[in-house]
């Protein structure tokens, strides 16, 4: 749990977000804004996030230097911001209280009695989403922290005046042990982030420590091999879900409507709770489904209320999400950075009926994209047709010597370019009519599908 004083941030007038344009800072920026707090933010990159700042009054710098800090009485960072920011130099040195981003969210997770911390490698903001949707439309007044924009809250996060919280639990760096999590939720463990955990077996016992630290009940996928080692030794409320009837929740009668729609009855121990339709495509997201009910039944939802909200839920942002059409060209963005997270969504893409199906995918650091590159190449030769664009490094040098041409040698086909236009120019002019288009990638890769878009 957070050792963050409650008490921190009552004094507190000015706070200041380095990388406010985050998508883990903004749903904090969002809730502070909304509690009275005068906020002022920097970041590197415009991006639409930052334009959602901007609507909400808040001042943001473009580029990072020591002014922007100026009269700020509490300064926020992420874990991605390197040591040798001139900002964060500035910051540690002004007297000011410094918190990492974690750091403030355990502060805000531990005000509630009801905080539902949703972790694992990949599906987080998925279910987060699905969650948040569920219990927004049974009238639970959720707090929410979200990774991605959801529609029905016009951004990442929301302010409720309920003693429930949905947030994200992200294992990077080990961030989600700074929270206090009432109810954890764990979809999956897979190997990423290695250049921190160095081990699977590392990674397993931070998930092990997460579970430490929640209070109730832990809601686990009985399916998944590294999950339910994480748990061993647990000694309070369990709950497995999974596609297997070894479970304690799980699909039965699944159905494939059509390319985005399935539906399935959600099973608890023998017991059909009631007929689940969903809207989002992938296998992978009827597990999601089943995870994110779980969580909505122990907050207190009926199962016919999560069958009624849980139709309407399309996907939040950035995840598999169409933006709209180009030459009858389907485009459509994924935040899919983790192969495993690109096998699924580029399997779900093959089975909606198009002719062809066109990855165009970013790499996030340069450690990911050597340790794991055949796994990458792989996942990616699922589609008809790979682009890749230069990896985009982050809070990494590039000491790896890794370059997207090493992964493009491994794809059949594949092509790379160093500009986001030279992208759009290639794949406008070889996809054809009745394509798909998807955009993949954790960086800004999606600003490729506006572009495209914007050719008509």
């Amino acid at each position: 749990m957070s050792n963050i004083s409650d008490n921190l941030l009552k004094d507190k007038k000015h706070i200041h977000f380095i990388g406010i344009g985050g998508s883990g800072m903004f749903p904090l920026a969002q809730i502070l804004h909304e509690e009275g707090f005068y906020l002022t933010g920097s970041d590197n990159n415009e991006s639409d996030t930052l334009a959602l700042v901007r609507k909400m009054g808040i001042p943001v710098t473009l580029g990072q230097s020591a002014e922007n800090i100026e009269g700020a009485d509490l300064i926020v960072h992420t874990a991605a911001i390197m040591s040798d920011n001139p900002e964060l130099i500035a910051a540690k040195q002004s007297g000011a209280v410094v918190l990492e981003r974690s750091e403030l969210l355990g502060l805000i997770t531990s005000r509630y009695s009801e905080a539902i911390c949703v972790s694992g490698t990949h599906g987080k903001t998925t279910v987060s989403s699905m969650l948040t949707h569920v219990l927004l439309d049974a009238g639970a007044d959720p707090t929410a922290v979200i990774g991605g924009k959801l529609k029905k809250i016009g951004g990442n996060g929301r302010v409720g005046k309920s003693e429930t919280m949905v947030c994200e639990a992200c294992e990077f760096v080990d961030t989600f042990l700074k929270l206090a999590p009432d109810i954890s939720v764990i979809l999956n463990i897979d190997e990423d982030h290695l250049d921190y955990f160095k081990t699977l077996d590392n990674l397993i016992l931070s998930f092990t420590k997460f579970c430490d630290l929640t209070t109730r009940c832990i809601i686990v996928n009985g399916d998944d091999e590294n999950s339910v080692k994480a748990i061993q030794g647990q000694n309070k409320e369990i709950i497995t879900f999974g596609f297997t009837d070894k479970n304690d929740y799980y699909p039965a009668n699944i159905r494939h409507i059509s390319g985005a729609c399935s539906e399935f009855d959600l099973v608890h121990q023998g017991e059909v709770l009631c007929k689940i339709t969903i809207n989002v495509p992938g296998d992978h997201n009827i597990i999601n489904a089943v995870a994110a009910s779980i969580a909505a039944i122990k907050a207190g939802v009926s199962p016919a209320q999560i069958a009624e909200s849980i139709v309407s839920f399309t996907g939040a942002g950035r995840r598999f999400e169409v933006l709209g059409e180009v030459n009858d060209i389907t485009i459509a963005d994924d935040y899919a950075h983790h192969p495993a997270e690109l096998k699924v969504t580029l399997e779900a893409a093959q089975k909606m009926n198009f002719n062809s199906v066109w990855a165009v995918f970013q790499p996030f650091t340069y450690s990911r994209t050597a340790m794991l590159l055949n796994d990458f190449a792989e996942a990616l030769s699922i589609a008809d047709h790979v682009v890749l664009s230069e990896i985009m490094g982050s809070r990494e040098k590039n000491t790896y010597n890794i370059y997207s041409k090493d992964l493009a040698e491994k794809i059949d086909g594949c092509v790379w370019f160093n500009t986001f236009d030279e992208i759009c120019e290639y794949v406008l002019s070889h996809a054809k009519e009745g394509d798909l288009v998807i955009t993949l990638g954790c960086g800004d890769i999606y600003k490729a599908a506006k572009k495209m878009l914007a050719v008509q």
